[in-house]
């Protein structure tokens, strides 16, 4: 964010020291594209991680569905986010929202907490012990 900031105040300072109309709409134009941009980029779906109490009768999965049916709107929507179930040392799933959907979902009855994915980079130790 800061490097697009430099970037656009050195854009901009060279604009000023022509300063002709066209140069001043073309920066205008620059400023709002980025601005447009930043705005969809934050409204993308991402994989979030979401812990659940654990279904009092039927299958996980089929709550976790339910669940998200309630959000999305359908179940095949709701099918199509899913990404994985988890059943054993925590109960919940993994799938693709919106921010305004992890919001919506937050509220709903069951739910315990919504985080976002986080890719993991593991760090092997020195392989030889000899």
């Amino acid at each position: 964010m800061r490097k697009r900031f430099n970037m656009l105040k050195r854009t901009a300072q060279s604009f000023s020291s022509q300063s002709p109309p066209s140069a001043l709409l073309l920066l205008s134009i620059f400023v709002f594209s980025i601005a447009v941009a930043m705005a969809e980029g934050s409204s993308e779906a991402s994989v979030q991680i979401v812990y659940t109490e654990k279904p009092p009768t039927e299958e996980a999965e089929s709550h976790h569905i339910s669940t998200l049916t309630t959000i999305l709107g359908s179940e095949e929507a709701a099918k199509k986010s899913i990404l994985y179930v988890y059943t054993h040392a925590a109960t919940g799933f993994s799938a693709s929202l919106t921010p305004q959907q992890v919001e919506e979902l937050k509220k709903q009855p069951g739910v315990l907490q919504v985080v976002p994915s986080q890719k993991m980079q593991l760090h092997a130790g020195r392989v030889g012990l000899h």
